[in-house]
């Protein structure tokens, strides 16, 4: 199933005590579910992002909260937007991802990427490196991983990781939808055009075209049919009638739409869709109950949904 509207749910801050925090998740996810999304996301992190708050303000684990997520929806879609490859072994993320698509009845996505949030990685013990380590290490995750998921038993000795006929069993299907996150025209464009089903784009508004073309140029370099690598683009959005465009911040611009749901669903189209990019997953701040529906009703249009 492809990804046309998604929900990222980007903090755990609802202002409640710690009990009512995952009822407030489920609470999301079912909501997202009734109005029409096909897919939610959590982020991967163990600490709040730097541009969304403090390090100690919650944050829950991300596949444990998938699994949950998967006994309280029924169609939506779950996984990461996206994973931090240093953050699990392979071996371990292919039976994670296996065990989640087993729970969830074959709805998990496998999203991934390099990993780059450097704080976390150094109060938690996780090697960072330089990008071209990290973007390494990923390389090698993938040729243990992606033959896992399959029902293989990849042998594999590299410099970062090794395996011996791993497996992962049981497993529901034979392939669990690929996403890979990023903007790099050299080295991860070309890879999600080498193996991914999905690509999320990480970048602004005004970059978008010429992300869209290096994709189509990289796709038929390796003779694939550029339709067939699906992409996206993670959106924040501020539902409120009060707000316009040019109240977001200045570091958001590139990034954020504001304003009423007509508003936000007109700057969604002629900034992304128009652009080139076939689907979008939005993270709303501040969550109320309704709002996750109106965002829905708003852009399922812009989707073809």
């Amino acid at each position: 199933m492809a990804i046309r509207l998604g929900l990222q749910i980007p903090n755990f801050s609802y202002g409640t005590g710690v009990e009512q925090l995952f009822p407030t998740v489920i609470a999301q996810a079912q909501e997202a579910e009734s109005a029409g999304f096909d897919s939610v996301f959590v982020m991967d992190h163990f600490y709040q992002l730097p541009m969304l708050g403090d390090p100690d303000q919650p944050m829950l684990e991300a596949y444990t909260a998938l699994a949950a997520l998967a006994t309280a929806t029924q169609r939506v879609q779950l996984g990461t937007l996206v994973t931090g490859n240093t953050y699990r072994n392979p071996t371990l993320l292919a039976k994670i991802i296996t065990t989640l698509d087993v729970i969830s009845q074959g709805r998990a996505i496998l999203g991934i990427g390099t990993g780059w949030f450097e704080l976390e990685h150094d109060q938690l013990g996780y090697d960072f490196g330089t990008f071209t380590d990290r973007f390494n290490r990923l390389d090698e995750s993938l040729q243990i991983i992606l033959p896992m998921i399959k029902g293989e038993r990849p042998t594999f000795s590299g410099t970062y990781y090794r395996a011996t006929e791993a497996m992962a069993n049981p497993r529901f299907r034979d392939h669990i939808p690929l996403m890979i996150g990023g903007s790099g025209e050299k080295k991860t464009i070309p890879l999600a055009a080498r193996h991914f089903d999905h690509f999320n784009v990480i970048a602004g508004f005004d970059e978008l075209p010429r992300k869209i073309a290096v994709v189509r140029e990289q796709c038929e370099k390796v003779g694939r049919d550029p339709a067939t690598l699906e992409t996206s683009m993670l959106i924040t959005v501020l539902l409120d009638e009060n707000l316009s465009a040019d109240q977001i911040p200045a570091e958001m611009t590139q990034r954020m739409v504001a304003g009423s749901a007509a508003s936000v669903a007109d700057q969604i189209k002629t900034k992304v869709i128009d652009a080139g990019i076939d689907s979008l997953v939005i993270n709303i701040p501040f969550y109320s109950p309704g709002i996750v529906a109106a965002a829905g009703e708003a852009l399922r249009p812009v989707v073809g949904l």
